[in-house]
């Protein structure tokens, strides 16, 4: 049996927790920190396969020291003709490279896109019912989808449960919810200051110079943080407490606020201006000079006390910066360093007679080249579970419908966003279904170009949501021409 002391950053040993049904259970995790306080062991883990929202400081009481798996010492590379650096070759190596240096030969034919038929199947009475999504389920490619072909026409026909299905001989499946494949535009890297490029770590389209300067100002963005540059530090959480307003918020994830804050056991944020100061006295005194009672910015729609209010990444640079910060604390997956030129804000607030108080928001870009409608949304922890998520997302779609295209979050989505994301589409597609009406006696049919320009919803969405509520079968068809 392992001692306390032998305990060690990198070690994975299993953790007592308590679940949901308030049961002990003993998960495997991995020790990311230990610190020592007034003689006292205290260790930071992270339970593996769980979210890094769990993660918490535990005492060595609740260490598992018979199950301790100590870190692996990383064997040195292995070097070739004793020159430091060099490998020694492989025969694999050798042929890659062989197969590698010989031309592609062209291809003599054309490969047609094949015709496909979409049978559209619903159970009025199972659709009715909220269908709740699963955050584990992962986001891929769909199969059926092809940028670089011709569009394939496709057919949806709505059938009733009682009518039988033409039997078919090969059945094609299309994936759950595509991720967007084209690549996103990497970002000018500064000492203090990175931007990842996107989840599949992917550089093309950078604007960056040899030296690591950029070469001109950045005009698009991408909010999404690819996990390749994490360590020890971004993977823990260091902020303890957020007093904002009448609410105090116990922070998910690593946000970078100034270092000499992470110490303090809460850090107060005017609910207003978003400003962060160390001390509840330093917060009165702000109050008394801040004169903001509503975010900076246009209010663009408001209905009984709910209020959107429009927010430029620019003009409002100080907001948006104090935003993203409070963001970060509850978005494991976005980052945004201070570069809030690109984007617009969209805060939604509650009204009451102290003024305008922030209940969520997401923002997107002024102009983006991959028709993303949502960058970054979140609805914060005292007003999840009571809607708001859903209305941030129609209203990111209603802004799509006012400008005429159709939008899509950027991808990947958080586990909560995935959730909110699918039930919205789910309901919205739906509706359309179920009040479809008979045209001449004739079965209702409706195609997915309309759905998508009926609700502004990307097709490939559309199209995964379908797949996703086993509504939509794919048909191989042998000839693009069908018998009568």
């Amino acid at each position: 049996m392992a001692e306390v002391e032998e305990v060690t950053e990198g070690c994975n040993l299993p953790v007592l927790r308590r679940n949901q049904e308030n049961e002990d259970e003993w998960p495997l995790a991995e020790i990311l920190s230990v610190k020592d306080i007034s003689g006292r062991k205290l260790f930071y883990v992270h339970y593996i396969d769980f979210n890094k929202r769990l993660d918490e400081w535990v005492t060595h009481d609740r260490l598992d020291l018979k199950k301790i798996q100590f870190p692996k010492k990383e064997a040195k590379t292995p070097t070739k003709n004793g020159l430091p650096g060099s490998r020694p070759s492989s025969p694999e190596r050798d042929v890659r490279k062989t197969l590698d240096l010989q031309p592609a030969t062209p291809s003599s034919g054309k490969t047609l896109p094949i015709p496909v038929q979409i049978t559209l199947r619903f159970n009025l009475s199972k659709e009715r019912e909220a269908i709740p999504g699963s955050p584990d389920q992962p986001l891929s490619s769909s199969s059926c989808v092809q940028p670089n072909h011709r569009s394939t026409k496709r057919k949806v026909e709505v059938v009733s449960p009682a009518t039988p299905i033409p039997a078919v001989s090969e059945t094609t499946q299309a994936s759950v919810f595509p991720q967007n494949g084209s690549a996103r535009r990497a970002v000018a890297a500064q000492p203090g200051r990175k931007r990842k490029s996107n989840c599949l770590g992917t550089d093309e389209d950078s604007q960056d110079s040899s030296d690591g300067i950029p070469s001109a100002p950045r005009m698009t963005g991408s909010l999404v943080s690819d996990r390749s540059h994490d360590d020890i530090v971004t993977r823990m959480k260091n902020i303890e407490c957020i007093e904002l307003g009448r609410h105090r918020l116990k922070p998910w994830y690593f946000s970078p606020y100034p270092q000499e804050l992470t110490a303090l056991p809460v850090v107060y944020l005017c609910e207003f201006c978003l400003k962060y100061v160390k001390s509840l006295k330093c917060l009165q005194r702000h109050l008394m000079k801040c004169d903001l009672r509503h975010p900076p910015g246009n209010e663009i729609y408001r209905k009984g006390t709910i209020s959107f209010f429009e927010i430029d990444g620019r003009k409002n640079k100080s907001y948006s910066q104090n935003l993203c910060l409070l963001a970060k604390c509850f978005l494991d997956h976005k980052t945004l360093y201070y570069d809030t030129d690109p984007f617009l804000f969209y805060v939604m607030t509650e009204y009451d007679s102290k003024g305008f108080h922030i209940v969520g928001y997401f923002s997107k870009e002024k102009e983006s080249t991959e028709d993303y409608n949502v960058a970054c949304i979140l609805t914060l922890p005292p007003y999840q579970r009571r809607g708001y998520g859903k209305l941030l997302i129609e209203f990111s779609y209603e802004l799509s419908k006012v400008e005429g295209k159709t939008g899509t979050p950027e991808k990947p989505l958080s586990d909560l966003g995935l959730l909110s994301y699918r039930s919205y589409w789910s309901q919205t597609i739906l509706e359309i279904l179920m009040n479809l009406k008979l045209e001449n006696g004739e079965r209702p049919q409706i195609t997915i170009n309309e759905i998508s320009e009926i609700t502004s919803i990307k097709k490939e969405d559309v199209i995964s949501t379908l797949q996703y509520l086993n509504l939509i079968n794919y048909y191989k068809v042998n000839s693009p021409f069908r018998g009568p």
